[in-house]
């Protein structure tokens, strides 16, 4: 039976997870960094850093490639690759980023335009976290990547990185501002009732048991860290007076911490094959044959 359990892949490994966690974070940012812009916050920063995460992202997949320099031909099937759409949006995405932080830093400052773009940047994003999301449920030969569950986790855990990271940068510019905070809160909980979710649906429809046993295992860090102590940092950053901004700050780190932790998991240590189904247990010699069976799976499932 070993040797038709499902069995780890090896395709992907730190180098993917890094993709989704720099582009995951990255997008959140730039995202969240357009609505804190019309509020005051300065851009320019918040929009370079985000430019620079889903640019790490990007690397790490150019050095998961086995050949590198074949990486153009992630761009030849628009039509059916999800993959080949976030290639796509970053070739517009990280331009259009950049110029946006540049038209609005202040050693520039190009107001006549700086808007329009910030916004034209956050549209990209938006569409860049959701080819994220949709890689994952395209890759049909992995049971914990493909249940649908699973897109409503990443974009979430992206736009909660992305806030933790606006809330690390106006605490670093010696800022406060509440509704970030209420913001953070909001997609906690959201994270952590989409993670709930995803593990319940993915036991019921049944998936191997190896991958079942690296979530469990790793969802009570994920769930101490990167939403309960994140919550109860958040509440202290809204009372603390003077210790607000440091309260905020351990926050996003929280955050952040929990959501890298999160899609490392799912990405590089879940990622079990489906190995192969048996539609009749055989038998020796003469006799009836057994039932289907899935070797290596939750006996939760079908």
């Amino acid at each position: 039976m070993s040797r038709i359990e499902p069995w780890h892949q090896v395709n992907w490994d730190w180098r993917a997870a890094g993709n989704f966690i720099g582009g995951g974070s990255g997008t959140g940012l730039v995202i969240l960094a357009a609505a804190a812009s019309d509020q005051g916050i300065a851009y320019w920063p918040l929009g370079f850093f985000g430019a620079i995460l889903v640019g790490v992202g990007l690397v790490c997949v150019w050095l998961e490639i086995g050949r590198p320099w074949r990486a153009l031909h992630v761009f030849f099937h628009p039509q059916t690759s999800w993959m080949t759409r976030e290639a796509f949006v970053s070739t517009l995405l990280l331009p259009a980023t950049l110029l946006a932080a540049a038209a609005s830093a202040p050693f520039i400052h190009w107001p006549a335009i700086a808007n329009d773009v910030i916004w034209l940047a956050a549209l990209l994003a938006i569409f860049y976290l959701y080819c994220q999301a949709r890689i994952l449920h395209g890759s049909k030969g992995i049971p914990a990547w493909r249940h649908p569950s699973l897109i409503p986790v990443i974009i979430l855990t992206g736009l909660t990185e992305g806030c933790g990271f606006l809330l690390l940068g106006i605490a670093l510019f010696g800022g406060f501002s509440v509704w970030p905070l209420v913001l953070l809160f909001i997609l906690l909980l959201g994270r952590w009732m989409a993670w709930r979710r995803y593990l319940a649906k993915l036991t019921q429809t049944g998936a191997p048991g190896k991958a079942l046993a690296v979530l469990n295992g790793a969802t009570p860090m994920i769930n101490n860290l990167g939403h309960y102590l994140a919550a109860i940092l958040v509440l202290l950053a809204l009372v603390a007076g003077d210790f607000g901004p440091l309260f905020a700050a351990l926050a996003g780190l929280a955050a952040i911490a929990g959501g890298w932790r999160l899609k490392f998991v799912v990405v590089a240590r879940a990622a079990f094959n489906q190995g192969f189904a048996l539609p009749l247990t055989p038998v020796r010699g003469t006799g009836q044959a057994g039932p289907g069976d899935k070797p290596g799976w939750s006996k939760s499932g079908p």
